[in-house]
């Protein structure tokens, strides 16, 4: 490692002697603080990193993993799946992309990198910071790729699903820059910013090739225990298992949210065994926690002023609000026909544009769909705001 901090001198302005850091016992990379939706973690470039093989010890430490308290008070991770993740990019020489992403989810316990799935919430961030590195090709260009209403366009692809996405942002200045500031308000973030609309194209079967993996809108999974669920096993952005909270004999629905999942250890255990039902009938490792992620659908009725309410599950905790690849796999869900999703928004208003609004604990999230005359999805669409928030040396 002592060539990764002795050849990199500057970072994204961050002069590192400038502050007098000393390497610690081990090392240390420049790195950016984000914010990206309702995540936050850490966004690094490739080329200050060793091989992919080599992650494991670096990034785990960085976030402070493995951690058996589940802090992480001893690295830049919070102590929650949300906020310990990691984006590492770097230019892409592909010609449908300006920058390769690879989402690591690092496991607050055991330090256990997970490469298996995408962060919706953390591409939002990706963009504007390529952007600033300069990735976009044809950089003296720069304003040339612009959208209608003149924000910049970057090109994306997610190595850990193969899958093209298109983020759309505000720049501002000479050069450009990315503009964070804005009056874009999401539900779950306190503060506004400028709106980040990103576009999963193609986005059925990142993970099994197919957005419904076993052909059928509902499955019924038998479990080790002896009783049995329907749930609908959907694959597009990243894979879900969707139940019903009434099929899990759960009569207070008011009471069921984050807080209650995580005080009723017996109920988690069984969402963890239906969810690794679901991840074997999908062809995947029951084993990796990030995927498939189980999700939660409520009654219709349950919450005014959305299609849908939903409480999503992440790496064995209840998410205070939704992770976004998911809400985009419970928005296509809702428009292929015979799913639960499907049955639970049937009777209400929805825009004929494929949009549905998907209620969480944090409020509400609207995601739009477009597809062909024949089912096909093209892409999933939603916005975020993203911000970074600090610059400079991760010590490990």
């Amino acid at each position: 490692m002592r060539g990764l901090t002795t050849t990199v001198r500057r970072f994204g302005g961050f002069d590192r002697k400038q502050f007098g850091f000393r390497r610690s016992h081990h090392g240390s990379f420049p790195a950016l603080f984000v914010r990206g939706g309702t995540s936050n973690g850490l966004v690094i470039r490739a080329d200050v990193l060793p091989a992919k093989t080599e992650w494991q010890p670096i990034l785990a430490r960085a976030m402070g993993s493995p951690d058996p308290f589940g802090r992480q008070l001893d690295g830049m991770g919070s102590g929650i799946s949300s906020t310990s993740k990691i984006c590492v990019i770097e230019p892409s020489g592909r010609q449908d992309a300006d920058v390769d992403f690879t989402f690591v989810q690092v496991g607050v316990k055991d330090g256990v990198l997970d490469m298996a799935g995408n962060c919706g919430n953390l591409s939002s961030i990706v963009g504007p910071c390529a952007f600033d590195w300069g990735f976009l090709k044809n950089t003296d260009k720069a304003m040339t790729r612009t959208t209608d209403d003149g924000r910049i366009l970057m090109r994306i692809f997610n190595t850990n699903t193969n899958k093209i996405i298109h983020s759309r942002f505000s720049t501002h200045g000479q050069p450009p820059r990315f503009q964070p500031g804005g009056d874009y308000e999401m539900d779950g973030v306190p503060a506004r910013g400028s709106r980040i609309t990103l576009s999963f194209l193609d986005p059925a079967g990142a993970k099994t090739g197919k957005a419904l993996p076993t052909d059928l809108p509902i499955d019924v999974l038998s479990l080790a225990d002896g009783t049995s669920i329907p749930a609908s096993l959907v694959d597009v952005a990243n894979p879900g298992v969707f139940v019903r909270v009434d099929d899990l004999g759960i009569e207070n629905f008011a009471s069921i949210g984050p807080e209650m999942i995580d005080a009723d250890v017996q109920l988690r255990s069984r969402l963890e065994a239906i969810r690794q039902e679901g991840a074997v009938m999908m062809g995947l490792d029951p084993a990796t926690e990030s995927v498939p992620k189980i999700v939660l659908l409520f009654p219709e009725g349950t919450d005014p002023g959305v299609d849908i309410k939903c409480q999503a599950m992440s790496m064995g905790q209840p998410h205070k609000a939704v992770p976004l690849t998911l809400a985009l796999c419970l928005g296509a869900a809702a428009n292929i026909p015979g799913t639960l999703a499907a049955q639970l928004v049937k009777d209400r208003d929805l825009r004929g544009d494929g949009t549905v609004t998907i209620g969480h604990p944090s409020g509400q999230v609207d995601i739009g769909t477009t597809t062909t005359l024949d089912g096909r999805i093209l892409s999933s669409d939603f916005h975020r705001t993203a911000r970074v928030m600090m610059k400079g040396e991760v010590l490990y």
